[in-house]
């Protein structure tokens, strides 16, 4: 592992443990060339998966461009982080369970939803804003009516 402060390659590890999420391990390293210390979480990679855009386009599925974009969502939403990063990890598990390398974009984002709307439905809103590309509030009203149980009137 390259020492972030130096740059040197040969860093040694200190300690080993599960991080918190008990998905990842967390690696205490110094560099012995500097004297710099420094944290690393290493995860398992069940594949490589590829992203197929609506483009046609195809590029290397990155697990910290999910997590920006649902972090994101969740801003100031009274969700623990703890909480978020389960729901990441499972969200990539069942991408990498999918059977297949190559996952189209549709797939990811429908599953993101799926998962967001179990959380929190405003975290879920505004993830939808901007995978389904709203243009108006008329696109929010329409969403948030298709949210809300149909209300049935009663007759008295």
């Amino acid at each position: 592992m390259r020492c972030p402060f130096c740059g040197n390659i040969d860093t040694q590890v200190k300690d080993s443990r599960p991080a918190e999420d008990h998905v990842s391990i967390r690696r205490r390293r110094f560099c012995p060339a500097c004297g710099g210390r420094f944290t690393t979480y290493e995860r398992v990679q069940l594949r490589d998966l590829v992203v197929i855009k609506s483009s046609g386009k195809r590029e290397d599925f990155d697990r910290t461009k999910l997590e920006r974009s649902i972090r994101i969502a969740m801003q100031k939403r009274p969700i623990e982080p703890e909480r978020i990063d389960q729901m990441i990890s499972g969200i990539v598990r069942r991408l990498e369970s999918l059977g297949d390398t190559d996952i189209p974009s549709k797939v990811i984002g429908e599953i993101v939803m799926e998962s967001l709307a179990r959380i929190d439905t405003v975290a879920y809103v505004r993830f939808a804003s901007v995978y389904k590309n709203f243009q108006a509030a008329d696109d929010f009203d329409k969403f948030v009516s298709e949210l809300r149980p149909s209300v049935i009137p009663t007759e008295e």
